[in-house]
């Protein structure tokens, strides 16, 4: 299998295990290790994470008209029509094509999964040329170069080589939301002018190789899908906001990826690997977010934490709602097999599995869609990315996640600040209170429960404990499998091959030369 990655930086194999007034307790052995669960590594100049879509958004919209020479997009769906700001003139198709318009060396190359535009419901108009992709140098391209029931759900944007965003937001709808998430938000519109309901999420940023890496990853993708290579861009002066503190700089990132296994090729797992490994080296705390907690692997690895008189605690923010009939039965039961299986597992109480809400105007509960892929192991290890907590994302869908370790105490306190700032987020405080308390008791968990008594806040999932199944449905692997179906790879590759074009020919691209 030919890869892209350009290997091990000279990182060390242990990290210091820094106290806050900068004494050395111990070492530790560093979980990232490229090879096993990381496929390439680099040091980003500066890294941040943008809470909520807000956030993402307002970074994005600040950094693309400053572009020179490539802007990669790369995601599940994509949509020209959003606006980054809810009071923005422009939408996203007429602000790329002003930034080409304004730099005759500039060139934006997107690539879709094929079937994302459909999933999410839009019509075949996005599947044909329109005013703001009428341009030589903007290319959007839509690619089914998968196995049959995979889909591709990296997300990720590369600007110049220099700055790239990578999580678990999309650029299109429905994405958009502030912190505060209120049940009601006249700007949290699709472009329809339809509302919808409030989504948590995280993006991380960087800077520097680290950037660099992503937008590897981009163009490795798009070889895949078109045949096209491109070289990196070099020399780019594309600077970090000039208002915006970076929280982390100088900090060791990774990124892990998922592939599937085809007859042709290899597959990738190495975001999973990543994620059990992350797990089993916490000594202290686990916090995560997730759309999905239906991996009964990852549930083996957490119940055996928790049953560890030694092990960490362990705070797990989880979508409550699923939709269509066949999520509903396979996502939401096993999700709810797999709390009652990590419940039974949790003999010192360090446990606590929720889902966010707030008040609506009658009293009722609107629920806060968590739509982020995030864990924090010890504030020294953070994986943000696109891999859900289920099967389909472990080894059939494409996958990127990205990963810091922290390299020092300054780095271990922005971890920290960041898993305080979510804590906060969830149960309507502030971080300052958080780590107040979390100092005063030594607990996360206990923090957590001290704090979640507002109106707004984290809610138990009524789950019986005592009675009831702890394995997944049988059946689970039609509906959420961790691998392609052999009996269909053995379909002629040449199928999938004919679709990838009949999709490239319908393109919303300008003619271009290869390079």
């Amino acid at each position: 299998m030919a890869v892209f990655f350009r290997g091990e930086r000279e990182f060390p194999v242990f990290l210091a295990d820094q106290q806050p007034d900068g004494r050395v307790s111990q070492k530790r052995e560093t979980v990232i290790r490229v090879g096993v669960n990381a496929a390439d590594a680099a040091t980003a100049d500066r890294a941040a994470f943008l809470i909520d879509g807000k956030s993402y958004f307002e970074r994005l919209e600040e950094v693309l008209p400053r572009a020179k020479r490539t802007i990669w997009i790369v995601g599940w769906d994509f949509n020209p029509e959003i606006r980054l700001h809810p009071g923005s003139t422009l939408q996203l198709g007429e602000l790329l094509r002003r930034c080409v318009d304004a730099n005759p060396d500039l060139d934006v190359r997107i690539l879709v999964w094929a079937m994302g535009p459909i999933y999410s419901g839009k019509t075949l108009r996005f599947f044909r040329r329109m005013p703001w992709s009428d341009h030589p140098r903007i290319t959007l391209k839509f690619d089914l170069r998968h196995p049959l029931r995979a889909c591709h759900h990296q997300k990720l944007v590369a600007i110049d080589d220099r700055i790239a965003f990578l999580g678990g937001m999309d650029l299109t709808a429905r994405r958009w939301d502030e912190p505060s998430h209120d049940p009601v938000n006249a700007e949290r519109v699709s472009p329809e002018g339809k509302p919808y309901g409030p989504v948590h999420d995280i993006q991380a940023m960087v800077e520097g190789e680290a950037a660099r890496m992503v937008a590897d990853i981009a163009r490795h993708r798009w070889k895949r899908a078109t045949g096209e290579a491109h070289s990196p861009t070099e020399d780019s002066d594309l600077a970090w906001p000039a208002d915006f503190e970076a929280p982390l700089t100088a900090c060791r990132t990774a990124v892990a990826l998922t592939e599937p296994w085809t007859w042709s090729r290899k597959g990738r797992r190495e975001a999973i690997r990543l994620t059990h490994d992350a797990l089993m080296a916490a000594r202290k705390t686990i916090y995560i977010e997730t759309q999905y907690l239906a991996s009964f692997g990852v549930a083996r690895t957490l119940a055996r934490r928790l049953r560890d008189p030694e092990g960490p605690e362990i705070i797990a923010i989880v979508t409550r709602s699923s939709h269509g009939f066949l999520e509903k039965i396979m996502m939401g039961n096993n999700r709810d097999r797999l709390i009652r299986r990590l419940k039974r597992a949790d003999r010192y109480g360090r446990l606590r599995v929720l889902y966010p809400a707030i008040p609506r105007a009658d009293g009722a509960d609107q629920e806060i869609i968590i739509h982020s892929k995030l864990i924090i192991v010890d504030d020294r290890f953070v994986r943000i990315g696109s891999s859900n907590l289920n099967y389909r994302s472990e080894g059939l869908d494409t996958e990127c996640d990205l990963a810091i370790e922290a390299g020092d105490a300054a780095h271990a306190a922005a971890l920290t600040r960041l898993r305080h700032t979510l804590m906060a987020e969830h149960v309507d405080a502030d971080p300052a209170e958080v780590a107040r308390l979390e100092s005063e008791g030594g607990s996360m968990v206990g923090t957590l429960d001290r704090l979640n008594v507002r109106p707004r806040g984290l809610r138990p999932f009524d789950i019986d404990v005592a009675k009831g199944e702890t394995t997944s449905i049988p059946g689970t692997g039609l509906i959420d499998p961790k691998e392609p179906f052999w009996p269909l790879q053995t379909m002629p590759r040449q199928l999938g091959i004919v679709a990838s074009r009949l999709f490239g020919a319908l393109s919303l691209s300008g003619s271009r030369p290869r390079k």
